[in-house]
């Protein structure tokens, strides 16, 4: 309760004194804010940070794709699951022989020699 009478204390004054100062003071900072702003070296400082941030974020982007090289979601979706890989290879070797049980089967499963 006490930050909260606090916190509404603050506010009251901020309002009194900002009531006070009124709109000639607000134009004043607008302007001020507005010169620095179109300042040409606060432009620069401005690209030069804007430079670093989107090489930051390329450097980013190549070391995710390093670390997880997929292209896109239909690359990822179109990637087997590991159970798909195993099956893929059962029937690689059950259909080259090398399997234990690898004659023909029946329909109802039987195995044959």
């Amino acid at each position: 309760m006490r930050y909260r009478i606090t916190f509404v204390a603050g506010l009251a004054i901020g309002y009194v004194l900002g009531a006070k100062a009124g709109r000639a003071r607000y134009e004043q900072l607008a302007r001020t804010a507005r010169r620095v702003a179109d300042s040409p070296v606060v432009q620069e400082v401005a690209g030069l940070v804007g430079a670093q941030v989107s090489n930051a974020g390329r450097t980013v982007y190549d070391k995710t794709v390093d670390k997880m090289p997929i292209t896109s979601l239909r690359d990822f979706l179109a990637r087997p699951t590991d159970e798909e890989i195993e099956l893929v290879e059962w029937e690689t070797r059950v259909s080259n022989g090398t399997q234990p049980g690898s004659g023909r089967s029946d329909e109802d499963g039987a195995d044959r020699p």
